[in-house]
């Protein structure tokens, strides 16, 4: 099955939520801190206690990759672990790395990210060096086992230095949108979703309801729900009955446990965490 369609086939099955496995070392239980493994071993441990949680009630896990660089090799390596434990189960992942650079090393990240130790289903990009820094990875989408998020309007507050200037008449956001769908109708599947998607905020409701609207075809993955100021009914209106994407959340799911449950059965408070924001997302539709 193409990857967007297994990937949509998950969201109606199990729901819209992306749980984010961003782990700091200030997220850990106590257990976990007080503990002789290495940081790579505790990292590793942490989420696979949080995967094994909650994946009955999630679409899939999105890792930033920054949350394991910042502990250098070790961080790598339980990067690795993670994705490839994940790949054994047959669940979905998204390595939000957020590359953008010339084709040549765009290349050479398609490589290291759909292949070998960091492979994952998708990635995320940064589009705005233009269409030779997003066309190296066509070639893995084209097998139909690979997909892109591509950042086109982005939830944190500073975004309107760019993404809100006006172009012919319209916002850079929406052009970026536009040209993120006409690079995506040659991997369009069964689901009238494309494998090459677009990272929309939560926190502009409104312009994600016109880029939705302006390109039916486009699937989304979904940052800034809860702390950020997106909304259960939110991510409803923008999802609807075709369900186009998936709604990440982080911290407020693998912290869920602070203050509540600090032994190795902490995961408990994440799967709990889970259903209750895939309850105040589906109530809305």
């Amino acid at each position: 099955m193409n990857i967007i369609d297994r990937l949509h086939e998950t969201v109606i099955k199990k729901g819209p939520v992306c749980v984010g496995l961003d782990p700091r070392e200030s997220l850990f239980p106590s257990y976990l801190k007080n503990n002789d493994m290495s940081i790579g071993e505790k990292l590793y441990e942490f989420n696979r206690k949080i995967i094994d949680a909650t994946s009955e009630n999630c679409a899939c896990f999105k890792l930033q990759i920054a949350c394991y660089e910042a502990f250098g090799i070790e961080g790598m390596m339980a990067y690795s672990k993670t994705v490839q434990y994940l790949r054994q189960k047959n669940i979905i992942s998204i390595g939000d790395i957020k590359r953008g650079d010339i084709s040549s090393t765009a290349e050479m990240y398609a490589k290291g990210h759909y292949q070998g130790d960091f492979q994952v289903d998708f990635i995320t990009l940064n589009p705005y060096m233009g269409e030779d820094a997003v066309s190296p990875y066509f070639k893995y989408l084209k097998t139909g086992n690979k997909g892109l998020f591509v950042l086109i309007r982005t939830s944190n507050r500073s975004s309107a230095d760019f993404q809100e200037l006006m172009i012919d008449g319209e916002p850079m956001f929406l052009k970026a949108a536009g040209l993120v769908n006409c690079w995506g109708k040659a991997f369009i599947g069964e689901s009238g979703f494309s494998s090459l998607g677009g990272v929309v905020g939560l926190t502009y409701p409104e312009e994600f309801l016109r880029i939705k609207n302006n390109f039916p075809n486009m699937f989304f993955l979904i940052p800034g729900y809860g702390a950020q100021g997106g909304t259960g009914r939110d991510a409803a209106n923008i999802l609807g009955s075709e369900m186009c994407g998936v709604v990440n959340s982080s911290r407020s799911i693998i912290g869920a446990h602070i203050g509540l449950n600090e032994t190795a059965s902490f995961a408990e408070c994440a799967s709990d965490a889970v259903q209750k924001m895939k309850e105040d997302i589906l109530k809305w539709l």
